[in-house]
């Protein structure tokens, strides 16, 4: 009887379990091309037929980094070989990033990396980490050396030698209204001491050139792959990383940013900026 009993309960668990598994696929999302209400499983068979997929987030929020994971998963899950790009990490650190999706570096020893390149609780993103290790799904870092962040944040672009520039196109804050208000933005919730506003701008827009210009030259080396770009929302907006891409590549993305009360919704985003917004946040 006891031991019947004890399998019951582990089917139960088991069944349970699965359940659980597979919520994430009703995760809700708005398309913001048909206007409607759907969920992650209506919209993967679309969602994979990019190349690149940007899912935006605001970096200390939880539930973000969680819807993150659901569709991660979600496209891993539909068999599409795929890799994930992250703004957390310098290009820099490839090798250490390398290390850990190949089981070469310990938890301990890729959380040091971590903090070298980002400052946002580890915890945030590591379930992300885990997932990549565990099935061996490549991770890319994206960002750019923060030594020239930091210099073109304080005397501009114009400032960087040519080595420095590598790959870069010019880069000046010529932007259309709606991406400079995202910046302007931005800039507020950064602004300390004497930093200069179109020099920030200059650096804003160097992140975007320089994510998207590793994001393609992994899948230039991996053209059976799919890329997932964890970035900031403003980054992973159409105006961001999305519009450097398209002006080096013919690559098909979508774009899906988090809800965010009072600035990203279906009622203030349209098209122009996502394809899809995931709802409950």
């Amino acid at each position: 009887m006891r031991i019947w009993f004890v399998l019951f309960m582990l089917s139960v668990f088991t069944i349970g379990c699965s359940q659980v598994e597979k919520n994430y696929y009703d995760h809700r999302m708005y398309d913001l091309a048909q206007e409607e209400i759907t969920t992650l499983s209506e919209v993967l068979p679309n969602l994979t037929m990019n190349r690149i997929i940007l899912v935006g987030e605001f970096h200390n929020n939880k539930a973000h980094h969680e819807s993150q994971l659901h569709i991660i998963r979600a496209v891993f899950e539909s068999g599409v070989p795929l890799a994930i790009g992250f703004e957390m990490f310098q290009s820099e650190s490839q090798s250490d990033i390398d290390k850990w999706v190949s089981g070469k570096l310990n938890v301990k020893e890729f959380k040091r990396i971590y903090y070298e390149n980002w400052n946002f609780p580890w915890e945030l993103y590591s379930p992300i980490f885990e997932l990549a290790r565990k099935n061996k799904v490549p991770m890319v870092g994206l960002n750019v050396s923060r030594d020239i962040t930091r210099q073109v944040s304080q005397m501009g672009f114009k400032s960087l030698s040519e080595k420095q520039k590598g790959k870069l196109s010019e880069v000046s804050c010529r932007v259309d209204k709606e991406y400079m208000d995202f910046i302007k933005n931005a800039f507020g919730a950064h602004a300390h001491g004497e930093l200069n506003f179109t020099h920030f701008c200059e650096a804003q827009l160097i992140w975007d050139n320089v994510m998207a210009i590793n994001a393609l030259a992994f899948l230039d080396k991996n053209p059976d792959y799919t890329i997932i770009l964890i970035t900031g929302s403003g980054h992973a907006r159409k105006k961001g990383i999305p519009k450097q891409i398209s002006k080096r590549s013919n690559l098909s993305y979508a774009v899906i940013l988090p809800e965010v009360s009072g600035s990203i919704s279906p009622k203030t985003i349209t098209g122009e900026n996502a394809d899809y917004i995931i709802m409950g946040h």
